[in-house]
């Protein structure tokens, strides 16, 4: 059987899942009669809401004589864990680009990769027959970022296809037919695309996606690098240093055809299959026949450069909308979830009830959350904070990153403004076509923490900003965080829409009239420095005398609508996002006024 293993490289957005649907429809994967699903590899809820791919998924297809294996990678730089991962199991990467976007800093990111592993890229321009396309210009801008990227000089020899995923053909030029759909594409896979390499010896497989199965447990997914495997076949599992981990037996072997994963009887070197029946085995362990000694090496993984704590819910209103509430069930759900991400780390905090989590940027780690949240799960949630390091010298170094926003020329302004105040360094500003400029920036991790909301604010929402961890650099020192305090509730109860409206000239409300307050919780942003303690629920004096004038009725200013990524974004280090099933939360640590006061007092007596 001829076998190839590709990968599709991409930025978020430039059209990777569209292309693999239209790979899996001309390929005759479908039937006739089968109803066809929109962007079928994203099944995951919050992927078809997001329209990002956020874990990689494999398929086969059918060419001809030959099966091609296509892993769907992510497309977002916090998911690079997954990338790095997936390139050990391909010989052969589309590098899919947006033919009017061009290559961006994602791009970037998993090419460089693609390319230190010595893979050759086929080159796909995509989406030609947007009325702003320049593919041109994006195939120079591709080789310049190839030449850039240290590829040699077989690498910089790539061959190119133009075309539309979303229309369904892709040609060798650009005035090429659109007749024959994606047949020059599954061509040039089948010429250019090496067969994989086959080591003898016995089986090895190195572990790359980890999923849970309700029917089957573990499974892991891989490429064998040797020898075959069987369904009842006696293994052993080694880590990234050859110590043992576990033996066992191999339950079954499961084999990709187009969506669906059957399960075969015999798999050998060079195919991608996933495997059941192994309890403790996790990626970036190697699988094995119990004679083998010697793991299969793995690629490093870059450094998580974020981390957040997890606690429980201790709020009055805890267990009320969640039904997972105690710091075992969450402990033990994050600690599933750094099992299958690597570019997760999950400790325990000396503190009871708490967990760190570290993570690669703010998206990630609020996905988790969200993924949580609608398993039904409470908890509480600190801001996020950078991961610091001191270098051989004792000197502290930050995460840097390299930031490109595209944006109207006329909102450019206020862009490099926010983005100095936040110890960024503008290193390129270019036009970028259709009236946009494109603007580079090395910034601090620490002052892109909750820029996103604020630049789509500052620029109508026309504004795209891309970032990538770039590497460490000296401390910037301080960055000016939210300037203005909070209103806090100093009761509990039902807010009271006449209490809110007498208070609205103390600053905008972030809750509804009937919502249910506690004492400590954040109901409002204060138009001062300072925070003020509110009462929410004081409803209007009834008397039995009558007045001439009619009572009127009370209208509100519409509050600040908090999503989770606004919500992090936005709490100082005194304070805590709650996280419900139904609800999102603002609260301080503690909800104590007189503990409050202690605290701050203790504070300014350490800074004395």
């Amino acid at each position: 059987m001829n076998l190839r293993n590709v990968a599709i490289i991409a930025h978020v957005d430039h059209g990777k899942t569209t292309l693999v649907d239209r790979l899996l429809q001309q390929s005759g994967t479908y039937r006739d009669n089968q109803r066809q699903v929109e962007r079928a590899m994203d099944s995951n809820d919050l992927e078809r809401e997001r329209g990002i791919t956020i874990l990689a998924k494999a398929t086969s297809i059918q060419w001809k004589d030959t099966r091609i294996n296509i892993v769907d990678t992510p497309g977002h730089a916090d998911f690079g864990g997954e990338v790095e991962r997936i390139l050990n199991m391909v010989d052969g990467a589309l590098v899919l680009v947006d033919a009017a976007e061009g290559p961006l800093p994602q791009t970037k990111f998993v090419v460089s990769k693609a390319l230190k592993m010595g893979l050759k890229p086929i080159v796909v321009i995509n989406k030609v027959d947007r009325p702003d396309a320049r593919p041109v210009e994006v195939v120079n801008e591709v080789f310049d970022l190839f030449a850039a990227l240290d590829a040699t000089d077989e690498q910089l020899d790539f061959p190119i296809l133009y075309g539309s995923a979303k229309q369904g053909w892709m040609a060798a030029s650009l005035d090429g037919s659109h007749g024959d759909g994606m047949k020059p594409l599954f061509d040039l896979i089948l010429s250019h695309v090496k067969a994989p390499v086959v080591e003898e010896g016995p089986f090895r497989l190195l572990g790359t996606i980890l999923e849970a199965n309700p029917y089957l447990g573990r499974v892991i997914t891989g490429r064998i690098s040797s020898g075959s495997v069987k369904p009842n076949q006696t293994v052993k599992v080694l880590d990234h240093e050859g110590r043992l981990v576990e033996a066992g037996r191999i339950m079954k072997v499961l084999a990709f055809r187009g969506l669906e994963r059957v399960p075969i009887d015999e798999a050998s070197a060079g195919d991608i299959v996933a495997l059941a029946g192994l309890p403790n085995a996790t990626v970036a362990h190697t699988i094995c026949a119990p004679e083998v000694e010697t793991p299969i090496p793995a690629q490093p993984i870059d450094p998580p450069t974020l981390a957040m704590t997890f606690r429980v819910n201790d709020s009055p209103l805890a267990g009320t909308e969640g039904d997972k509430v105690t710091g075992r069930m969450i402990r033990d759900r994050l600690l599933r979830e750094a099992e299958g991400n690597v570019a997760l780390r999950v400790r325990e905090s000396d503190e009871n009830d708490w967990m760190e989590v570290a993570g690669r940027g703010e998206l990630q780690l609020g996905i988790l959350i969200e993924t949580m949240r609608r398993e039904g799960f409470e908890l509480s949630v600190s801001r996020p904070k950078v991961l610091l390091r001191r270098n051989e010298a004792g000197e502290l170094e930050e995460p840097l990153e390299e930031v490109v926003i595209d944006v109207d020329e006329e909102h450019s302004g206020v862009v490099v403004q926010k983005m100095s105040e936040r110890k960024a360094e503008l290193v390129e500003m270019r036009p970028s076509g259709g009236h946009r400029t494109r603007l580079v920036f090395f910034a601090p991790t620490r002052g892109l923490i909750g820029y996103q909301g604020e630049l789509l604010t500052d620029t109508r929402g026309t504004a795209i900003m891309n970032r990538l961890f770039h590497g460490y650099t000296a401390h910037k020192g301080e960055i000016e965080g939210r300037r203005n305090g909070v209103l806090i509730s100093n009761d509990q109860g039902d807010a009271v829409a006449y209490a809110m409206w007498k208070l609205e000239d103390r600053g905008p409300m972030m809750i509804e009239p009937g919502w249910k307050v506690y004492r400590g919780m954040i109901v409002g942003e204060h138009t001062r420095g300072n925070d003020l303690e509110i009462n929410v629920l004081k409803g209007k004096q009834l008397t039995n005398i009558r007045t001439t004038s009619k009572d009127e009725a009370v209208r509100l200013t519409p509050p600040i609508r908090m999503t989770l990524e606004k919500a992090l974004a936005y709490i100082q280090d005194d304070e805590l996002v709650e996280v419900t099933p139904k609800s999102i939360r603002l609260r301080k640590k503690l909800l104590d006024a007189n503990e409050r006061k202690r605290a701050e007092r203790a504070k300014e007596a350490e800074t004395v």
